[in-house]
């Protein structure tokens, strides 16, 4: 039977008011996302500097003084500013530099693929321009372990040392329990839902960009979650191009690794042990890249030992640099 021609225009007429209350909303959502854009960065100035790599621009900031000069490459999805307890105190003692890839932080996105290998090459031509040479420390947090295996394969005679802090191993997706991939699908439709809702200020009214202004002025916004998502979409690909990469031979090497005992709130509690011994053993392979690597297990530390233990990351450096420094080939100073 049909409805009565009566109740046809109040149906129009309701389907219309939530059209124009769901445009009303989004709009104001927009207005809102991008005020609150602008007054982050415009109370927290980036540091460093904007660097033309070829059409688009990447951020470095560099501090300090002295040889060999420290690069730091932070993990998936994260911005230079996982390193703001770290290159202060490195600063000190040698010249370091944190960047942002491009479409992170405050870095343009890049038209080209999102691997390790793309990384590599827009991190050596940021260097390059930026005036930074070599040689350097590379120090690698989670998927960035990738990015400096891979920049020592391309680039060998720019690379006096490696750090890796909780690094990626190339084989974790195979070696870890299955039930973990679907875990990984759970977390792209999560990363997925913060690139969709993004502009229209949902993830921030929601608090997913948390308290720390200068932590929000540099990652919450539409192109690092668009980054992100992209990073993570890509990390099988950009695991096969660093298990490709060979081994380390005797480059000063130190691995960090997160404290196993810790609470881990994010994994199911009958993955946990299986998880962390898989972990431990891709550790101690990665320490096993180089005949000088060595393996430090960050008790109290979490998978950002940067944050939770920098005493530990800021000591593997100076030590990496002290043996750096011992081949006679690697300058005392560099500016």
């Amino acid at each position: 039977m049909n409805p009565p021609a009566l109740a046809r225009p109040w149906l129009r007429i309701i389907v219309r008011s939530l059209l124009i209350l769901a445009v009303m909303l989004a709009t104001a959502g927009f207005v809102f996302e991008n005020i609150s854009e602008a007054r982050d960065r415009r109370f927290n100035r980036m540091p460093g500097q904007l660097i033309d790599v070829g059409g688009y621009r990447m951020h470095i900031d560099c501090t300090g003084q002295g040889g060999p000069v420290v690069v730091l490459d932070a993990g998936l999805g994260d911005s230079y500013i996982s390193w703001r307890k770290v290159q202060p105190e490195i600063a000190k003692f040698t010249r370091v530099c944190s960047y942002d890839r491009a479409g992170l932080g405050y870095s343009d996105s890049s038209p080209h693929q999102r691997t390790s290998k793309v990384f590599v090459e827009e991190l050596h031509t940021l260097l390059h321009n930026s005036g930074v040479t070599g040689p350097f420390i590379l120090v690698g947090h989670s998927m960035g372990g990738f990015d400096v295996r891979l920049y020592n394969s391309l680039y060998p005679h720019d690379v006096a040392g490696i750090v890796l802090v909780d690094s990626s191993h190339p084989d974790q997706q195979k070696r870890f329990p299955p039930a973990l991939n679907d875990l990984d699908a759970t977390w792209i439709r999560e990363e997925e839902f913060m690139e969709f809702t993004m502009p229209f200020g949902i993830p921030r009214l929601l608090g997913f960009c948390g308290h720390n202004p200068h932590v929000r002025a540099a990652e919450c916004d539409f192109h690092n979650v668009r980054e992100g998502v992209a990073e993570l979409k890509a990390i099988s690909e950009s695991a096969a191009q660093a298990a490709n990469a060979g081994s380390l031979g005797d480059l000063p090497l130190a691995v960090l690794s997160h404290d196993p005992n810790l609470p881990q709130p994010d994994l199911p509690e009958d993955l946990v042990k299986p998880t962390n011994d898989a972990w431990q053993q891709m550790q101690a392979e990665l320490a096993g890249l180089s005949s000088r690597g060595t393996q430090i297990i960050a008790k109290g530390g979490g998978h950002y030992i940067q944050l939770d233990r920098p005493d530990l990351v800021i000591e593997a450096v100076r030590s990496v640099g002290d043996l750096a420094r011992q081949a006679p080939s690697v300058p005392q100073q560099k500016q």
